[in-house]
């Protein structure tokens, strides 16, 4: 470490952070949101990971009380942003867990701005579920996170129309990032 000191403030002209700086093998070391996974490829951190979880989670807060839009156009920006500073990393399976996990918090968002019982029944009757099934999901006794993968929720609160509302599909954009706006999504 002294000799890189040494060279780094000789040489180049540049001030090190003591800190912040060690000298250690390139696979227990990160920077800038990324780390060396086992495959020698480029992965984000865990900390990288929890501050994106973080800022999703409050994003779609339940108790925010703004629109679905709203929070869809903010989780839209936030969401192709991310993966576009992380466009060098090769973590597809994270970004298809991601991406999955993001669509439940917005059901989860959408099931708590139908609160009442009658408004659940009228919005779920609208998507198309069969009403004998609809009186058990809207008076369902569960917690939104809970109630958010209910298959009558999923059936009709379903990718395709979560996509329709503007809800950022991670997989696709991951895909045009690495193969380009050609790529088969």
């Amino acid at each position: 470490m002294a000799s890189l000191i040494r060279f780094c403030e000789g040489q180049l002209q540049l001030i090190v952070n003591r800190d912040k700086s060690r000298a250690a093998p390139l696979k227990s070391c990160a920077f800038l949101g990324y780390r060396l996974n086992h495959r020698a490829k480029l992965a984000w951190t865990e900390k990288a990971h929890h501050c994106f979880k973080q800022q999703i989670k409050e994003i779609t807060s339940r108790n925010r009380g703004h629109k679905v839009q709203t929070v869809i156009d903010e989780l839209n920006l936030y969401v192709r942003g991310w993966l576009n500073y992380f466009k060098l990393s090769s973590t597809y399976g994270e970004v298809k867990a991601l991406a999955q996990w993001i669509r439940r918090r917005v059901r989860l968002y959408y099931w708590k701005q139908w609160k009442q019982p009658r408004t659940r029944r009228r919005h779920l009757l609208a998507l198309g579920v069969d009403p004998k099934q609809v009186h058990m999901a809207s008076r369902c006794r569960k917690g939104y996170w809970r109630a958010s993968p209910i298959e009558i929720v999923r059936y009709a609160l379903n990718n395709r129309w979560l996509e329709e509302q503007g809800v950022p599909d991670m997989e696709a954009v991951w895909k045009v990032l690495h193969f380009g706006p050609k790529a088969r999504v």
